[in-house]
């Protein structure tokens, strides 16, 4: 089970339209190919119910969770929603030189690649992308999609408020709150417009007959943490309390596992520069569920019209999290870090007719997406791809599987098994300049760098060894 969440004792925790549907006519395609609803959620780090979080409401994707196959160590392997959005759509780690924050761009960092919603594409499916999907707004649109839609509100930003109070502050730094709780309908906020507009796409794509690559972007919980209060109402304020390493000790910790999580800052009500109150805490923490149940919510309602318009035995699910999310934990906000906590996320997959299902435990990355829904839907993989199909472990053929995962971030790359979590930081040239070890056996939470004992000197040496097989020299320059 999940290391993070398994065995918790704390209760922390507008763009334009290419050719619509209605130019395919019905009669063109017998769909006889696998379909694809790609679900990918901003943000969502695997305290989840199924993962191991009961306090947490997520039935739908519990039940999402027992019909596919939940990989409990699942990584993206950049901890920001560009680059890792980049590094999952194009099949490429990042490197030195390309997906290195939330500005990545596909076009621009390896230009010509084809993505994953282009081999569909090229494969004769109508691909969709509703709402934030690969994160620059116009990157490899024309080649990837066969229709981009975006959701429209009151908000003039994409951070989706409705109260008026945040509404007149929301382009200022300091301005609108970090967290809304009005008492509205799930289709007001961005993510509810978006799953009306995914399933009125299922219902399209249904009559025309053409196989589909429906990918779903759902905003929360990304930052601000709104919610219609009905989710807030799921849990008790009074249950609710920071993680066991909100009061963190940073001693024997490089100062480069650490950030100012400048994220979150630009809210009211957050210091500028010192540590987020403990009560503050306990209110984000409450948004976050809260943004969480919501859209479990929306997954549901996804998976619902997928069953009632008789898709579902023939379409592949995906649901994931573009990276995980610090609440508090090692003191720490939101992602742009090595911890576990900030690059463990959920994956789900479901495949139709596959006899597998529940918990799968190898350590897989978001690399291997891109090939195993080629594999799954019968596409040829490209060769540039860097990631291994896991259709050996969802089919239960587990033997020989590389079992750990590869993350990058800025100077840092760390290497992930289920046994220990492993980071080194370079400086420009590829000298080491700090490390971090931890022991999961008896180090969960990440609370003791171990790095510097000599009785790990092989066990370090052998991480290195296997981030420079999945990787190479370049991949350690900073």
């Amino acid at each position: 089970m999940n290391k993070i969440f398994s065995n918790l004792k704390l209760a922390f925790p507008a763009l334009g339209m290419l050719p619509s549907l209605g130019t395919f006519a019905a009669d063109e395609v017998v769909n006889e190919k696998k379909n694809v609803l790609f679900i990918i959620v901003d943000d969502l780090r695997p305290e989840l119910n199924c993962y191991g979080a009961k306090y947490m409401k997520t039935p739908n994707i519990d039940r999402l969770a027992a019909q596919g196959v939940m990989f409990e160590n699942a990584y993206c392997n950049v901890p920001v929603s560009g680059a890792s959005r980049a590094s999952l759509f194009s099949g490429l780690r990042p490197a030195n030189n390309r997906y290195w924050d939330v500005q990545a761009v596909i076009d621009r960092e390896a230009p010509g690649t084809v993505t994953l919603p282009q081999v569909f594409k090229e494969n004769g499916y109508v691909t969709i992308s509703n709402s934030k999907v690969i994160h620059g707004k116009n990157d490899t649109r024309e080649r990837s999609w066969s229709e981009l839609w975006m959701p429209r509100g009151k908000s003039k930003t994409w951070r989706d408020y409705l109260g008026d109070e945040n509404l007149a502050v929301e382009k200022q730094k300091g301005g609108p709150q970090a967290y809304e709780c009005l008492d509205v309908k799930d289709n007001e906020y961005f993510d509810g417009k978006t799953v009306n507009k995914s399933i009125r796409d299922l219902k399209k794509l249904k009559e025309t007959g053409k196989p589909f690559f429906l990918a779903v972007g759902i905003l929360k919980p990304h930052l601000p943490f709104n919610a219609p209060k009905k989710y807030w109402d799921m849990y008790d304020f009074n249950d609710i309390d920071v993680p066991e390493t909100f009061d963190f000790n940073r001693d024997g910790f490089p100062q480069q596992a650490f950030h100012s999580y400048n994220e979150i800052r630009y809210y009211n009500g957050i210091p500028a520069k010192a540590d987020i109150p403990r009560e503050e805490a306990r209110k984000l923490i409450h948004a976050y569920r809260a943004c969480v149940s919501y859209a479990d919510a929306c997954v549901g309602k996804l998976m619902k019209a997928l069953k009632e318009l008789e898709l579902e035995d023939n379409t592949i699910v995906v649901l994931l999290g573009d990276h995980g999310w610090s609440l508090g934990d090692h003191n720490q906000w939101c992602k742009h870090s090595n911890f576990n906590i900030v690059n463990n996320a959920p994956l789900i997959v479901k495949v139709p007719g596959n006899k597998k299902k529940g918990p799968e435990p190898k350590v897989v990355e978001f690399v291997d997406i891109y090939p195993t829904l080629c594999e799954a839907a019968g596409l040829q993989i490209p060769e540039h791809v860097e990631g291994e199909s896991m259709m050996k472990l969802i089919k239960g053929e587990d033997k020989e599987w590389k079992d750990c995962a590869i993350v990058k971030w800025h100077s840092g790359v760390t290497y992930f098994d289920r046994n220990i979590g492993y980071t080194q930081w370079n400086d420009k040239q590829g000298k080491q300049q700090a490390e971090m070890l931890f022991l999961y056996r008896n180090d969960a939470l990440e609370t003791k760098n171990v790095a510097g004992d000599p009785a790990n000197a092989e066990i370090i040496r052998k991480a290195k060894e296997m981030i420079l097989k999945y990787r190479g020299k370049d991949f350690m320059k900073y």
